[in-house]
């Protein structure tokens, strides 16, 4: 015979699959808050309040919030797409990590809050002292790229000087053969920096508990 489920055996089962759907609700909840509290520190700092912030979170999503703000804060930590960086927003970004970080539920006292922040300032520290030595080296190579293909761009200025009859001045980015040459140098290049900085950026969210199994 079938086993007949009682009205409140149904019930409850409803009841039950509510309030997962409403735990996954406050986690989505929290992790906007979480963007957005950080979006709002790197347009106008003085406005944001984390602690104030976190602690009206539930505290069962509070990470989820410290989280979701690392995240956005932690885009700003990149390689410059010029040779130039924002340090002033860097700096921004690297203070509020470590509010963020002080806040942390992985810590279980305020001394170990306390030794973390100081860990990641310092790590913080190291990181734009790497973006400032990457944007010299990058201007550095392409300097050498340059000086190095020198030699045969002026050949290749001879060579059209003779058959138009006057003077020619090639922009090295215009030739297609230099451009690969630059391209392949400086990709190369530009990779390593990267993976570099994604590991200082995952350690900084480790040191912090932000990272996605935590």
């Amino acid at each position: 015979m079938a086993v007949i489920k009682s009205a409140l055996e149904l019930a409850l089962e409803r009841t039950k699959n509510l309030q997962v759907d409403e735990s996954l609700q406050k986690a989505s909840e929290a992790k906007l808050e979480g963007r957005k509290a950080a979006s709002r520190w790197l347009e106008e700092p003085e406005s944001v309040d984390f602690k104030a912030l976190a602690g009206a979170i539930p505290p069962e999503h509070r990470q989820t919030f410290l989280r979701a703000a690392f995240e956005v804060l932690s885009t700003q930590v990149q390689l410059p797409l010029n040779t130039g960086i924002d340090k002033a927003k860097l700096e921004a970004a690297g203070k509020a990590i470590i509010v963020l970080c002080g806040l942390s539920s992985r810590f279980g006292s305020e001394r170990e809050a306390k030794l973390a922040q100081q860990q990641v300032q310092s790590l913080f520290q190291q990181i734009l002292q790497f973006l400032g030595q990457y944007s010299e080296e990058m201007k550095r190579a392409e300097q050498a790229i340059r000086n190095q293909w020198a030699p045969k761009l002026k050949e290749k200025e001879r060579q059209l000087a003779a058959q138009l009859g006057q003077n020619v001045r090639i922009d090295p980015m215009s030739d297609p053969e230099f451009a690969e040459f630059y391209r392949k140098n400086i990709d190369a290049m530009r990779k390593n920096y990267a993976n570099a900085l994604e590991e200082a950026k995952n350690q900084l969210a480790a040191l912090c508990g932000f990272t996605a199994n935590e």
